[in-house]
Order: C-alpha cells, then structure tokens, then sequence
C-alpha cells in the first residue's frame, strides 16, 4: 500500500514540476527572444517598403536573398584563387584576427600589469599609450606594409596595434584598484612574486581585464575588415571591395550581415569566458 501511494504521490507531482520549467521558456521567449525578433521584422518590413519603389538605390531584403542566393546555399565553394565562399572569407578573417588577438591579450596584458603595479612605470609609458592609442588603424598599415614587405603580417600587425590599447588600459587600472587588503593579505602568507600574480593579482583584476578583452576583440574584428580592403587577398573585408568594384550591393549587404553576426558571437564568446572565469575567482 505504501509503495501504491508512493507511486501515485511521484505521479501527480510529476507534471507539477515540470511547470517551472515551462514557465522558465515562456519567460525566456517573451523577455529574451521576442523582442529582438520584432524588432527586426519591423526593421526589415520598413526596408523592403522603402527599397522596393522604383528608383532605389539599394536592394531590397527580397531582391538581396535572390541576388545571393548561391552564396548562402554554398558557403564552401572553392573555384580557386580569391573565388571562394563566404565561409572561406570569414574564417580567413578569423584566422588573421586570431594571431592578431592573441598576441594583443599576451602583450596587453604583461604591459598593464607593469603599468598597474609601477609608478614609475605609468608615468613614463602612460603618455606614450595615450599617443598611439589615437592613431587610427588603417594610419599603421603603409607602416606595416614597409616593414613587414608581406600583406598577411602586415594585417596583423594592424589588429595587434589596434587591440592591445583597450587591454593594456583596463588591466592597469584593475590592477591598482586591487585591494589594499588583498596586498596585506600576500605580505602575511610571505607570497613570492609568482604566486601574488597568479593567487591575487590576476583573480582580482580579471573583471577589468575581460572588459578590456571585450572591447579588444571588437576592434580588432573591425580593424581587418577595414584592413583586407586595401590589401587584398582572401577575406571577407576584400570580399566586401571586390563587389563593390564589381556593384554586386546585394553581395555587399549579404556581407555586412555576416561581419555583424560573427562581431556578435565574437563578443560573446568573450564575455561568456569572462562571465565563468570571473564567477569562479569570486566563489574562490
């Protein structure tokens, strides 16, 4: 009897707690999902409106999704050369922006440790970042192109120079807003230089630096667009001026959507690296 009561109990509580659940969709869709989606439907309806009169200069979304078509059907094409997909371009994109990156964070980071932690430091390099962090971009490429004598290390180049500023700057000032009893903390536990960076300094600093990632990896995916234009090559920044030379709007605009959506899932990605690292120095 009490194994029939039990079974019954488990049964009529089942669907009760699926109803949270449930309800954790509906908020989700109806706070989360719904509204950029309306927004966009109507941001698309008054562009097919406007674009569709006679006379327009620009495409409508209609008249973009025939015009390109074969593109997004067959990003993986391959017909030698620079006539590749768009997912050719993009991960070409990706690629430059990863070595470009990367060697930012490490840099980015060494350096605002050691602005963050010296005054001496700051007050001789501080002015010196705040010059360069100014010039534009595309001003360092003919910089680079002289130097390097190569169009690939010349793009990264331009994302180094262009991501590292953010970087730098965020983890200086995270590392001298640490705490002063994070530092008392270090001199009783006699903490050697290793340790203090890795248990205190880094743990501490880590929201200020991921805000400075966040920013750097945006600029940077900015920057080789900007970049492939002028260089040349396979990428989807070349990509967008090689159909503009041959006013192909249609490929230009398919283009544009796909650099907003991986700037997009870029910036995530980094922020939800930074979201877990941050949690688990607070929990520690």
């Amino acid at each position: 009897m009490n194994t029939v009561q039990r079974s019954n109990t488990l049964t009529k509580s089942a669907p009760a707690g699926w109803v949270p659940s449930v309800q954790q969709v509906q908020h989700l869709v109806v706070n989360k999902v719904l509204p950029p989606v309306l927004i966009i439907a109507l941001l698309g309806a008054l562009w097919e409106i406007l674009c569709s009169v006679p006379g327009a200069a620009l495409p409508a979304p209609s008249q973009v999704l025939r015009d390109t078509w074969d593109l997004i059907v067959n990003p993986f094409y391959d017909y030698g050369g620079n006539d590749v997909g768009m997912a050719w371009q993009i991960l070409a994109s990706l690629e430059r922006v990863a070595y470009g990156y990367s060697l930012a964070v490490v840099a980015g980071i060494g350096l605002g440790v050691l602005v963050g932690q010296s005054t001496w430091a700051m007050r001789g390099l501080d002015p010196v970042f705040q010059v360069l962090r100014t010039v534009p971009p595309l001003a360092w490429l003919p910089i680079s192109l002289a130097g390097f004598q190569d169009s690939n290390p010349s793009a990264i180049f331009v994302i180094f120079i262009t991501a590292i500023w953010p970087i730098i700057i965020n983890t200086s000032v995270g590392i001298r807003n640490i705490p002063e009893d994070y530092r008392n903390v270090a001199r009783v536990l006699r903490l050697n230089g290793m340790e203090y960076f890795t248990r205190i300094m880094l743990p501490a600093a880590a929201p200020y630096i991921f805000s400075g990632l966040r920013i750097g990896v945006g600029l940077s995916w900015l920057a080789i667009v900007a970049a492939e234009m002028l260089i040349g090559g396979v990428g989807i920044g070349f990509f967008i001026w090689d159909a503009w030379n041959a006013s192909m709007i249609s490929d230009i605009v398919l283009a544009l959507i796909y650099v907003g959506i991986v700037g997009f899932a870029l910036d995530r990605l980094v922020a939800f690296i930074g979201n877990r690292v941050t949690r688990g120095t607070a929990q520690g």
